[in-house]
């Protein structure tokens, strides 16, 4: 670029003082903060809903898709609370009563063989009481028709999402608007100091 253009670039910012261009750098770079804390709070505020939801066994599905959503779509959402916990999301109420249905849902059917055995062995072995052929038909017949729990793979349970390293909001375009004004006031005051020493 010769020393003619660069003329006619500096005739045209000018009249945009440098000192008004790095004060709109640092407004928006106050707006840019204060969107990226407001972001932040809001995602702690989807956070502890499915926390609350995960204990009191409410509606964990849809709090989990209204935070996956406003964590997609906003910077400065990760979820990590600084606990060391990973990943971050984890369903431990929800999960805990699964498991307990499951445990139940086991003694429950045992329960039912174990009396089925006991009527079955009693029919085949009508003169035997205790001891006797009895107790090993009742432990095969348990054996042959009982349940055990099944292992609920706790990995169903746990979260974590992606926050973006950009986003079309208000953190988003008032980083980008930080990134312009201060671009703008380094070229106007570093132009404007190269012309005044080519001058010379």
């Amino acid at each position: 670029m010769d020393k003619r253009t660069l003329y006619h670039v500096w005739t045209r910012i000018r009249p945009l003082r440098t000192w008004y261009l790095f004060a709109a750098f640092l407004a928006f770079l106050a707006i840019h903060v204060a969107a990226l804390r407001s972001n932040y709070e809001a995602m702690a505020t989807y956070r502890d809903t499915v926390y609350q939801a995960d204990k009191d066994g409410g509606d964990v599905e849809a709090a989990l898709q209204k935070l996956r959503s406003y964590v997609g779509s906003h910077m400065n959402t990760n979820l990590d609370n600084g606990n060391g916990v990973y990943p971050p999301i984890q369903l431990k109420y929800t999960y805990g009563r699964l498991v307990a249905a499951e445990q139940a849902r086991v003694d429950t059917v045992n329960s039912k063989v174990y009396t089925d055995a006991q009527h079955h062995c009693e029919a085949l072995y009508p003169g035997s009481f205790s001891g006797g052929p009895r107790v090993p038909c009742i432990e095969a017949y348990i054996k042959a028709n009982g349940t055990s729990v099944q292992k609920i793979p706790d990995a169903l349970y746990k979260f974590d999402f992606v926050t973006p390293a950009w986003s079309p909001d208000a953190a988003g375009w008032s980083r980008v608007f930080c990134a312009i004004f201060l671009l703008l006031a380094i070229v106007r005051f570093g132009l404007g100091r190269w012309l005044k020493n080519a001058t010379r």
